[in-house]
């Protein structure tokens, strides 16, 4: 696990956004981010990228925790709640089916206990 986490600390996007990688686990991943200003719409909530990459830089640590390189195929996001700055934002994500080729992943974001989001997404595994 430990390459996994390296390759993942080099994810600049992620930290621009302030995201951390909490834990990786085969087939499991948690990321969290606490929401400031600068993640804010001009409506005063959380921009919506910034949760879908939260769920995205979850569901890639887990596609990846199995060793060989997995890219993203089709993701799919759906928003419940609002969240707004001050609040702390956490992916989980957990591959459901995973072939020779493939990943199957549910990610739900939460804040304060609360489901803000639920992401689903396949992934290739790449074998060179």
């Amino acid at each position: 696990m430990e390459e996994i986490y390296k390759r993942f600390s080099m994810d600049r996007f992620a930290k621009l956004c302030g995201i951390a990688i909490d834990d990786i686990k085969s087939g499991y991943a948690v990321t969290s981010v606490t929401i400031n200003e600068n993640h804010l719409n001009g409506v005063d909530i959380t921009q919506g990228g910034l949760i879908y990459t939260l769920a995205d830089v979850a569901f890639a640590a887990a596609t990846n925790s199995y060793g060989p390189v997995a890219v993203g195929l089709t993701t799919n996001i759906s928003f419940f709640r609002k969240s707004e700055a001050g609040n702390r934002l956490e992916a989980i994500a957990h591959v459901i089916s995973k072939t020779r080729k493939t990943c199957s992943v549910d990610v739900e974001v939460t804040c304060e206990g609360q489901l803000i989001a639920k992401m689903t997404g396949t992934a290739y595994i790449k074998n060179d």
